[in-house]
């Protein structure tokens, strides 16, 4: 463990519904209460029921269908799939919540806990506006559209094009793949950026970085990918085949082999939202295509999307062999994968 932590200190600073949030969660809010589908990977109850129940104000949660309940660093444990009753798993969860959003908190040196525990300070109540997903007042400009991250996975520079694709060289997104994110509308809403190489990942350098919350004005911008599906602006009418996969370079990949009509979730978890826009870009007569990657998440992903798809479109789930991606399939084994 790097540091002591104050549990109930960190309980009391986070804020309840940004943490769902932070795991692709979208929060439907009546008063200080949240209810929805239970969205723990463990869930082992009814699947189209809405069990959940959060009490943002007192940050804690239950869900009636599988039985599980806790507190805000408990759920993010679970969320995770860590055992919330293993000391040192949950440890390293609330120092992540910490290093996220209570970074003003810090932690102690092991030892020095008695005589260094800082004391408790009221949680001050958040006045300002919150605007979310407002179009962006600016484009990035100078990106290398000719990095060699892009190039060696294959994609063409029409594709590069297309997506508005490029390399990075300063602020935020420095020595990433700035990926431009648009509404339903088109409208830009900021910019992600992928780590062109992987054996940099990390807690604090994660592979994807999505644009966080700024203030302008006395108001508070936030950014909510569980709003809109990548690509989705794309599709001016409802289409007959619809390809929904999981991350970027996914999108980029089918679309470079002629399957244009494809978006993707942004993650393992699909959102209500993002499940009504799925359905709304298919016709009735349609068909909804899940190409998840071969992993864990990828099954997670495919089973949120068929519970909140299929009951409104004909949904085919086609499953990749273990550690798979579509970006791995050439363009002959795309074709045999979408036979109606």
């Amino acid at each position: 463990m790097s540091g002591w932590i104050n549990f109930k200190e960190l309980r009391a600073k986070l804020d309840f519904e940004q943490v769902i949030r932070h795991h692709g969660v979208e929060v439907k809010r009546k008063g200080n209460q949240h209810h929805g589908f239970c969205p723990l990977p463990n869930h082992n109850g009814r699947k189209n029921s809405a069990s959940f129940s959060a009490n943002l104000g007192k940050g804690i949660f239950q869900c009636f269908g599988c039985g599980a309940k806790g507190n805000v660093l408990e759920f993010s444990a679970l969320m995770q799939g860590v055992n919330p009753k293993d000391g040192a798993a949950l440890h390293e969860v609330a120092a992540e919540l910490q290093r996220l959003f209570c970074p003003e908190l810090g932690t102690i040196p092991k030892g020095r806990e008695k005589a260094e525990r800082p004391k408790p300070e009221a949680k001050p109540a958040e006045t300002r506006p919150v605007v979310v997903n407002a179009p962006l007042d600016f484009e990035l400009k100078g990106l290398d559209p000719n990095h060699p991250y892009l190039l060696k996975r294959g994609f063409t520079p029409q594709t590069i094009e297309r997506f508005g694709l490029g390399s990075c060289s300063r602020g935020m997104l420095k020595d990433r793949i700035a990926i431009p994110l648009q509404a339903q509308d088109g409208k830009l809403l900021g910019y992600a950026g992928r780590v062109v190489d992987d054996s940099v990942i990390t807690e604090d350098n994660p592979r994807y970085r999505f644009p966080g919350t700024r203030e302008r004005d006395g108001k508070l911008f936030e950014f909510r990918k569980t709003l809109f599906v990548y690509n989705g602006f794309r599709a001016k009418a409802p289409v007959d085949d619809l390809y929904v996969v999981e991350g970027f370079p996914s999108v980029w990949w089918l679309d470079q082999n002629a399957l244009p009509s494809v978006v993707a979730t942004m993650g393992a978890n699909c959102s209500e939202r993002q499940a009504e826009l799925i359905v709304s870009l298919v016709k009735p007569t349609g068909r909804v295509w899940l190409m998840p990657d071969g992993n864990e998440a990828g099954e997670r992903c495919a089973q949120s999307l068929l519970l909140q798809v299929s009951p409104h479109r004909l949904v085919r789930w086609v499953k990749l062999t273990d550690g798979k991606q579509p970006t791995d399939l050439s363009t002959e084994q795309l074709k045999t994968c979408f036979i109606r």
